[in-house]
């Protein structure tokens, strides 16, 4: 059988078990990543799974059942639990879940890979941690730290709508940090963002970030700031760098737009969200300057996909337009509730796990400046770069982020570094206050998302470029 007869098997037991509507992903995945500290390789860890997992709708409940076992009666099996469990689930009496239109019911697709990050020898990826690690201890860091990980999916996705879909996806990304210890202070810089940045692309993205050509200048910048002045307290203007403005966009944007969210349908992990759907198309929830994007057709960024975990082809939406709030991240069913036309956003972990709106590539399109720009522009001001801490309410509104790094901007002039750099605000208040955006646009790519009950994980991407923000409070401390 092929993995195709598999999900249409375990489809059409859903459906002679009473399903109105039954799906089937088979995934085959395989997953590596190896750390290094002072030198010496810390870990390897190599793992391979494959199974099938199988939703299932009846009236108005839905029932879920995998299994890491692709024979026929297998698939079948789970097929017949997920419906019997969907039959479990539905209100009765109670209105049946109505599921919008999914798009095109077969395809295949494949993200660009110029270098199969699996077959590069282990004994390089090896030499390239060993060697970058040592070089930031030659240069004054404390604990030196590179990592890379990588991941390769296959999917085959069947449906009883006549969905025939299969994607092939591989990721990999990396990442070097130096830790500095002082007399009570522990200081960090990491390269090129906190844990490396990532992307739907082959080994060819590790070595266009040259981890080795950064080594020296992570350890230095540690060291020094173990006796750089501590962030000043109180209100001013505050410039970020891309990477930290991809965490802004991601917390304070992402996880609030998430229609699971909105409608209270999700609260674990991350909470629900501040937005109202009754003020979608008119809610002012930025300056001018702000432009979000839900894009999952990005060549290389991490977010990136053919088709979501429910059949429906990859496509770039509006979120924010001209700083009004205009779109969600949906799935069938809760972009049916909403009144929406739209889906496109729900994905899953894994074959054992039940797909849920997730985050694509939410990204901040570009502005007309340069960061040189904003900081020639800026007579009093703070510039912070790097992510060092986050931390948010559960309606994704209050926020209070650290960075590695900050340096003061006076009269023009990028100065003096400054140690523990802290902001807080209001999200939309925050957004509203954006006055510069810069050109210099990273698709930032994030591996370590969370979100749901059993947790999953999520790779998500978030194209960002420096931005100015005014009267923002900094130097929060507690």
């Amino acid at each position: 059988m092929t993995h195709f007869d598999v999900a249409t098997a375990a489809v059409q037991a859903a459906l002679d078990a009473g399903a109105r509507y039954a799906d089937a992903r088979v995934m085959h995945r395989r997953y590596e990543a190896m750390s290094a500290r002072n030198g010496d390789i810390e870990e390897l860890t190599q793992s391979e799974d494959a199974g099938i997992g199988v939703r299932a709708l009846v009236g108005s409940g839905w029932g879920f059942y995998a299994v890491p076992d692709l024979s026929d009666a297998a698939a079948r099996a789970a097929g017949s639990r997920a419906a019997k469990t969907a039959a479990a689930s539905a209100r009765v009496p109670g209105p049946a879940t109505d599921l919008v239109p999914a798009g095109a019911g077969a395809g295949s697709w494949a993200s660009a890979c110029a270098v199969d990050p699996l077959s590069v020898p282990l004994s390089d990826k090896g030499d390239l941690l060993v060697h970058v690690t040592k070089t930031m201890r030659e240069h004054g860091a404390d604990v030196a730290e590179g990592l890379y990980q990588i991941w390769d999916t296959e999917k085959w996705f069947v449906s009883s709508e006549g969905h025939r879909i299969d994607q092939h996806i591989r990721e990999c990304g990396a990442g070097i940090s130096s830790t500095a210890i002082g007399d009570g202070e522990v200081q960090r810089r990491s390269y090129p963002a906190y844990r490396g940045q990532y992307g739907t692309r082959g080994w060819d993205l590790v070595e266009e970030l040259d981890l080795g050509a950064h080594a020296a200048r992570t350890a230095e910048e540690a060291r020094a700031l173990l006796t750089a002045p501590v962030c000043p307290a109180g209100e001013t203007t505050l410039i970020l760098g891309s990477e930290q403005m991809a965490l802004q966009i991601h917390e304070s944007v992402g996880h609030a737009i998430e229609l699971d969210r909105i409608l209270g349908w999700e609260a674990a992990f991350a909470g629900t969200s501040w937005l109202d759907l009754d003020k979608l198309g008119t809610l002012h929830y930025g300056s001018e300057l702000m432009n979000i994007t839900i894009d999952p057709t990005i060549p290389g960024a991490l977010g990136s996909f053919g088709f979501d975990d429910e059949g429906t082809p990859a496509a770039r939406r509006d979120a924010v337009r001209e700083g009004r709030w205009v779109g969600v991240l949906a799935g069938r069913d809760s972009a049916a509730v909403a009144g929406l036309d739209y889906a496109g956003s729900m994905r899953a972990d894994g074959w054992s796990r039940l797909p849920m709106v997730r985050m694509t590539n939410v990204g901040l399109e570009p502005g007309p400046h340069t960061l040189e720009e904003m900081i020639a522009a800026t007579d009093d001001g703070i510039y912070m770069e790097t992510n060092r801490s986050w931390s948010i309410d559960d309606k994704r509104l209050n926020f209070q982020f650290g960075t590695e790094v900050a340096y003061e901007v006076k009269n023009g002039r990028q100065g003096r570094m400054l140690r523990n750099p802290t902001y807080t605000g209001i999200g939309p208040i925050f957004w509203r206050s954006m006055d510069m955006l810069s050109s210099e646009s990273i698709a930032w790519g994030t591996p370590n998302c969370g979100k749901g009950q059993p947790g999953q994980i999520g790779h998500t991407g978030h194209p960002a470029a420096p931005a100015r923000f005014q009267n923002v409070r900094v130097g929060v401390r507690g």
